[in-house]
């Protein structure tokens, strides 16, 4: 009897140890996906605002984070130079990353 209350009780320690390391590393794809993301943004309203793509800096940048299925939630450009905040969410846990394109700096 001793050793089947064990044998469970170490069956339901390693079933919730990977539960959780699932929903950890779940997280941490979905924010490197935002990260991926807002590059992509950021580099589109570049890409923009520099003139090689007609249209307007912010709205390409939010055309390409709805298209991955994110949302820009601050968008500034700066001469040639874009700064873009994407915002998304996983399990309720709201995640922004930001992402800066530009000409180079001197």
């Amino acid at each position: 009897m001793a050793g089947t209350v064990a044998t469970v009780g170490v069956t339901v320690v390693v079933v919730a140890t990977g539960a959780a390391f699932g929903l950890v590393l779940g997280a941490v794809l979905h924010v490197q996906r935002l990260a991926d993301t807002a590059d992509a943004a950021a580099l589109a309203a570049a890409d923009t605002a520099s003139g090689a793509v007609s249209g307007i800096p912010c709205d390409a940048a939010s055309a390409v984070a709805a298209a991955a299925g994110a949302r820009v939630q601050e968008c500034d450009v700066d001469g040639l130079v874009a700064t873009i905040t994407v915002a998304g969410a996983y399990g309720g846990v709201p995640f922004d990353v930001r992402s800066r394109a530009g000409p180079p700096t001197s």
